[in-house]
Parts: structure tokens; C-alpha cells; sequence
């Protein structure tokens, strides 16, 4: 009898209904970007010194140039030589006094500029920057540097718990009603964001935002894969990320041209009113449903599928069953299934592992080519535009290869990229780079193929939910990767990089180990994943059309 994926061989697996859908989820995919790395321009550090209440006076009086009034008045920054003024101390000196020297005010003081006291910033800072961000309206820098890093905490901390939550709730209750009440709380909480005057609600509303938008992304990725069929699953999956990477691209030229934190939280979060108008354009998922017993209202969404594609739905198709011996109905998703068996408890270890190994190399090779300083919007580009060459790679060798080689190569060449990088030296600096962005493009193909394999590894029951729980792991890997780029850096640059090289190889290695789902059938219940690796699995329980001809029907 025909499972479900047989049934889109019938009404259309790519046409006009599912471009539809996934053009209308594309767009959701692109707007997670600011919640994801909104945190590079709403949180920009720039340069900046310690305000000193009559240094802009004495500047004017002595007809000094920026680069003289800073000579002159700001400290070096220890450690880090004559070219760097500090950031966090200045001179313990009143710039008001009469009698001070136009050409070496300090020596007329104390004779020795060594000599003169420093003390903390206690009249604010002033910033080398014509916008604003969350570091210059509250001075995040310097002692209070750390809340920063609580900011981009507070979203990870969200992604993580709602990872779990929002997964059930997907699982639960439908694809689209966990869209669509995500989707409003996200624009409430972005809206509110602009408005609220305190670092403590900032704060707060970020972590609301955390809490939801990533689980809004991911069903949303469930639902396109789900609605397709196998032969075009691989390339909606990988697209739909690609949309993220498009994401990055309008979200720096955004930036680039609203250098205002507030304002440009404003513009990238009203677009997103737009996406509740998903309950009218955008269908539920019809696997779910046969999943949860509705068969009905499946019945009647494939129908609306055949009707769109132009498709006749054949006459002797006559309902749709999910067929269960043991236990009719739905079937409820349950954190345990994810591990009380042998195959899906192998699955559910090393996804885990690779979305830690890929949040950690992604964002930690990001963090760590960043720490040499540059212009941010090209920086930011050059990281976005690297994202598509991997995409492309993903798609002309998925097909042919499989999904577990190209993953586990992917992996093996951003570990061995890290290490060839870190052992270059840095006078080679074209080599250098070179190496990095290869690293780079092998963590983002990484990134990909996980989101995507992990989707066809559960069945349809559990699924948001197994995709939910692994993904949380990165959440884990976007909190502990600032201490493993930043403190491992102090004791020796490329050593980050040597941390990297580990996980990678590793990750590699482990996803050698899962089963291949090249062409294969999404499984519907635990036993056909427990069946996985047999090239031809029964199926104990399927999605089923139970097919009446005339002559049944006068029996």
C-alpha cells in the first residue's frame, strides 16, 4: 500500500502549492537573522575613550587635531604600546587649570607624563562612532562590559529553553499554530525591545524573543520538508537556510544604512506583522495530521494540494488511514522515545554532538578572524557571502554521494582547516586566510546538513520535537564559545583554533556512524528507524490509501 510520499507522486511534489509554501516560509527563514546576529550591530563596540570635562577647550584653545589632542590627553593603553590609548583610564588631571602647555600640557604638571595619576572613567566615555548602539546609550564597556555578554546570553538562554517547549508544542499541536502564535510573540516582544528605556527590560524582552524565534524557524523548516516530496526534500531543506544567508545580507545593508540600534530593531521587526497572514496562505501540515489521527482534515488538505497543483486526485482513492494494530488514533511525542532505543538513542547522541561542534566552530571562527578589528559591514559580508558557495556545494554532491559523506568530510575539512591555519605563520597572511575561509565554508556545510539529516532520522510524530532537543546543543555551544575564543586567546592566539581542529575531527568521525538517508522514505514510527540501516525495512505501521473500487463497493 502507498505511504504518504506516494501520495505526492500523485497531487505533485514540487508545483505550484508547495512553491507557494516554501517561498511564504523563505521569508521567515530570512528574518530570524536579526535575532540570531543582531547582536554584531545592536551591541557594536566601537572605539572609545574617557570623557575628560575640559579637554574639548583646551583643544580648541591650542588648535590641536584629533590625533594631537589624543597624544596628549589619553593614556596608553598598557600592553598594547604607544599606538592604543586606553579605553577604561585616563589622567587624573583638571584640563580647566590656567598655565597648562599647548605643547606638552602633562610635562607642565608633573614634569614626567609617567608620573601623573590615572583614575577610572567617571564622566562617561566618548565614542569614535556617528550612530548608536546598545554599548554608547549604556555605556556597556569597560566594568559594565560583561552585560554585553549577558545581552547575547540572554538569547542563547531562550533559544535553549524553547527549544524543548516549543518543539512539544509543534509536535502537539500543529506546524502552523506554533508558527503563527511565535511569529505574534516575537512581534511583540521586537517591538517592545525599541521602546522600553532600561538595560534590565532590554535584557528581558531579548530573552522572550529567544524563547520563541528559533522554535518559529525550525518548524517552519520542519513544515516545508514535510509538505515536498524525497527527491526535492533535500533541496527545499538546504534552501530554506540559504534564505537565512540571504537574511544577512539585507540585514548588513540595513545596518549599513541605519547606524541607530533602535531604529534599525524597528525596521527589521514590522515586516514581520506581515507574517500573520500566514492562517490564511500557509496549510498545516498533512503527515502531522495523519500522524495524530485527523485523517480527515488531511484528506481535505491534499485535496486543496491536488487542486493547486492542477493534479486530479485519483477516483479510486478514496480515504486515508493511519493504520495502528496495537493502539489506534494519535500517537503523543515523548522526550523518552528519544533515546529507549538502541538506533534512535545512537542518532539522538551524535546529533547532539554535531549541532554543539557546528554552533561552536560557526560562531567561534566568526569571533575569533574578528578579533583583528576591520570594517564591520565588510567583514559581516564577507562571513554571509561564503554561506552560498557551501550551500551550493551541499546540493550538486547530496544527490550523488549521499547525505553522510559529504557531512563527515564537511567536518573533517573544518577541523583540519583550523589547524592548518593555527600553524601558519601570520606573516603568510594570504595562506592564512585562505585556510580559514575553507574552514569556514566546511563548519557552514556542516551547519547545514545537520539541520537538514536530522529531520529525516525521526519519525513524523517526533520529529519537531527530536530536531528541538538536538538544536538545544547549539544553543549550548553559542554560550560557552565566547569563554573558549576570548580566555583561550590570552594564553595563545591560535590555541582557540586547536580546540576547534579537536571537535571537528571528532564530529567528523561520529556521523560515519549513522545510517544513510539518501531516497529514503521519511519514517513514520520508531520502527522504521530502528530499521534504517536495512536497505528495504518493513514497515509494521504506514500512512495508508485504502483503495475502493466499484466492485469493493457493491461487496
Amino acid at each position: 500500500m502507498p505511504t504518504f510520499d506516494d501520495i505526492l507522486e500523485q497531487v505533485g511534489e514540487f508545483n505550484r502549492f508547495q512553491k507557494q509554501t516554501f517561498f511564504i516560509l523563505c521569508l521567515l527563514s530570512a528574518a530570524f537573522t536579526p535575532i540570531y546576529v543582531g547582536v554584531v550591530f545592536f551591541g557594536f563596540t566601537p572605539e572609545h575613550r574617557c570623557f575628560s570635562p575640559g579637554v574639548a577647550e583646551l583643544s580648541q584653545r591650542c588648535g590641536w587635531s584629533l590625533a594631537e589632542q589624543l597624544n596628549h590627553t589619553v593614556p596608553e593603553w598598557g600592553g598594547h604600546g604607544t599606538a592604543f590609548g586606553s579605553r577604561c583610564r585616563r589622567y587624573d588631571v583638571d584640563w580647566n587649570a590656567t598655565g597648562l602647555s599647548c605643547t606638552d600640557p602633562l610635562g607642565s604638571l608633573a614634569g614626567n607624563r609617567s608620573s601623573v595619576p590615572l583614575s577610572p572613567c567617571r564622566d562617561g566615555w566618548l565614542y569614535d562612532y556617528p550612530g548608536t548602539s546598545l554599548v554608547t546609550e549604556f555605556n556597556l564597556v569597560c566594568e559594565d562590559s560583561w552585560k554585553l555578554d549577558l545581552f547575547q546570553s540572554s538569547v542563547n538562554a531562550g533559544f535553549f529553553i524553547g527549544s524543548v517547549n516549543i518543539g512539544y508544542i509543534a509536535d502537539r499541536f500543529g506546524r502552523k499554530f506554533c508558527l503563527l502564535t511565535t511569529i505574534l510573540a516575537n512581534v511583540v516582544c521586537g517591538i517592545l525591545l525599541v521602546f522600553v528605556p532600561s538595560y534590565l527590560w532590554i535584557v528581558i524582552f531579548r530573552f522572550l524573543q529567544g524563547l520563541v524565534s528559533k522554535g518559529c524557524w525550525t518548524a517552519g523548516y520542519i513544515l516545508v520538508t514535510e509538505v515536498v516530496g524525497p527527491q526535492y526534500r533535500r533541496t527545499v531543506g538546504i534552501l530554506y537556510q540559504t534564505a537565512f544567508s540571504v537574511g544577512l545580507l539585507v540585514f548588513d545593508a540595513i545596518a549599513y544604512a541605519i547606524p541607530h540600534w533602535r531604529w534599525l530593531q524597528l525596521t527589521v521587526t514590522l515586516p514581520s506583522c506581515f507574517f500573520l497572514l500566514f492562517h490564511w496562505f500557509l496549510p498545516e501540515s498533512p503527515r502531522w495530521m495523519i500522524s495524530q489521527g485527523k485523517n480527515d482534515e488531511a484528506k481535505k488538505i491534499i485535496s486543496d494540494i491536488a487542486k493547486k497543483n492542477r493534479k486530479k486526485m485519483p477516483s479510486h482513492f478514496e480515504d486515508i488511514k493511519f493504520e495502528d494494530d496495537d493502539e489506534g488514533g494519535k500517537q503523543s511525542p515523548s522526550l523518552i522515545d528519544l533515546v529507549r532505543t538502541p538506533q534512535m538513542r545512537k542518532n539522538t547522541l551524535i546529533l547532539m554532538y554535531n549541532w554543539f561542534t557546528s554552533s561552536v566552530l560557526y560562531q567561534g571562527l566568526i569571533m575569533h578572524m574578528g578579533l583583528a578589528g576591520g570594517n564591520i559591514y565588510l567583514d559581516f559580508l564577507y562571513s554571509a557571502l561564503v554561506e552560498f558557495p557551501a550551500a551550493f556545494i551541499i546540493i550538486i554532491t547530496i544527490d550523488r554521494v549521499g547525505r553522510r559523506y559529504p557531512w563527515a568530510a564537511a567536518n573533517l575539512v573544518a577541523g583540519a582547516a583550523c589547524l592548518v591555519t593555527a600553524l601558519i605563520p601570520a606573516d603568510i597572511y594570504w595562506l592564512k586566510l585562505i585556510a580559514a575561509c575553507l574552514g569556514r565554508m566546511g563548519i557552514t556545510m556542516a551547519f547545514e546538513m545537520v539541520c537538514f539529516v536530522n529531520t529525516e532520522l525521526y519519525p513524523t510524530y517526533i520529529r519537531n520535537l527530536g530536531v528541538m532537543v538536538c538544536s538545544a546543543l547549539c544553543d549550548v555551544g553559542g554560550i560557552v564559545v565566547p569563554f573558549i575564543v576570548y580566555r583561550l586567546v590570552e594564553i595563545w592566539h591560535e590555541l582557540p583554533l586547536v580546540v576547534f581542529t579537536v571537535l571537528g575531527l571528532i564530529a567528523g568521525g561520529l556521523v560515519l556512524l549513522l545510517p544513510e538517508t539518501k531516497g529514503r522514505v521519511l519514517p513514520e514510527t520508531v520502527e522504521d528507524v530502528e530499521n534504517f540501516h536495512r536497505q528495504s525495512a518493513p514497515k509494521d505501521k504506514k500512512i495508508y490509501l485504502h483503495v475502493q473500487t466499484s466492485e469493493v463497493a457493491r461487496d
